[in-house]
């Protein structure tokens, strides 16, 4: 009976151990496929995030070669003046401009505020081509200009350094765009010609002055009175 009960105990014994052996394999097994699920996952998002970021940077690079192709590209329209024979000399007096809007020419020492400026009234044509001697496009319309058209468009300068806006009522277009020795007619606020005169000569390189200020110069009072704010160059 001794012997029987020995051999009993003794086969518990190894019968616990082969469970608990194999209780340990598995949790390994377990602990492994965690281990290459959590590999799985974690290389899944990493492609993720890699192929996110090649979108993000492939969808930029288009981006900035459209822009490039559109300033390249010629502007439907647009008229051209010979910027040598555009006066640049800094008078006192009155000026009177062959081209309405004026597009250069002799102008006031202080410029017209561009950074971003939307005047709702008119403002001085020989400080407003000052600017335009800075790099700035000016964004110009009269009464026939729908009034959506205007708010969409004062949306974009305002959004834009070196561009000014404001209402020219003798002009021959609703809405028309000057640079230095350019301008052209646009159809309407989201006419593509607005983007690529806006891509192209906003401190482009038609600037006489390239890197001159923008700011400091004239603005307006609350009745349309010019205010002079310092800018002199």
């Amino acid at each position: 009976m001794v012997t029987t009960s020995k051999s009993s105990s003794g086969s518990n014994s190894a019968s616990r151990k082969a469970r608990i052996e194999q209780m340990r394999r598995a949790e390994k097994a377990r602990d492994r496929r965690n281990k290459i699920i959590a590999f799985g996952v974690g290389g899944a998002v990493l492609a993720g995030v890699i192929g996110f970021g090649v979108y993000v940077f492939t969808k930029e690079s288009d981006k900035k070669e459209a822009q490039v192709a559109a300033a390249n590209a010629p502007i439907k329209g647009e008229k051209v003046w010979d910027a040598k024979k555009l006066g640049r000399t800094h008078v006192a007096k009155e000026v009177t401009y062959p081209v309405t809007p004026p597009v250069g020419g002799d102008h006031h020492q202080a410029w017209m505020n561009c950074q971003g400026d939307v005047y709702t009234k008119p403002v001085p044509d020989k400080h407003a081509v000052h600017s335009l001697e800075h790099g700035a496009v000016w964004v110009t319309y009269n009464d026939k200009a729908p009034k959506g058209d205007v708010e969409k468009l004062a949306a974009k300068v305002k959004k834009t350094q070196y561009s000014l806006m404001s209402p020219v009522q003798s002009q021959s277009g609703a809405i028309m765009l000057s640079a230095w020795g350019k301008q052209v007619t646009v159809d309407g606020a989201d006419d593509p010609r607005v983007n690529q005169f806006f891509t192209r000569y906003v401190m482009g390189k038609q600037t006489p002055e390239p890197g001159a200020a923008c700011s400091s110069g004239v603005t307006l009072d609350d009745a349309g009175k010019p205010v002079l704010g310092g800018g002199m160059q």
